[in-house]
């Protein structure tokens, strides 16, 4: 690949990122609303959230020493 190649290759990922950030950005709320809730959903289809709940505890200890190091 030359940097010709090259630069075409990143203006054209640059133009498709910016696409779909605008998509998002006109995205009506109802609509990520739904779209969470299915990925919700799939991730209790697939066992996820067990696997998640397991670090729970090890995760609030540390945003408690957190909060208490820097007095939040």
């Amino acid at each position: 690949m030359t940097k010709e190649e090259a630069r075409q290759f990143k203006a054209r990922w640059q133009l498709i990122n910016h696409a779909v950030a605008e998509d998002v950005r006109c995205t009506p709320a109802s609509d990520k609303l739904q779209q969470l809730a299915v990925m919700y959903e799939a991730g209790q289809a697939l066992g996820w959230t067990d696997a998640l709940k397991e670090g729970e505890d090890g995760v609030r200890e540390r945003w408690r020493r957190l909060k208490e190091k820097y007095h939040a």
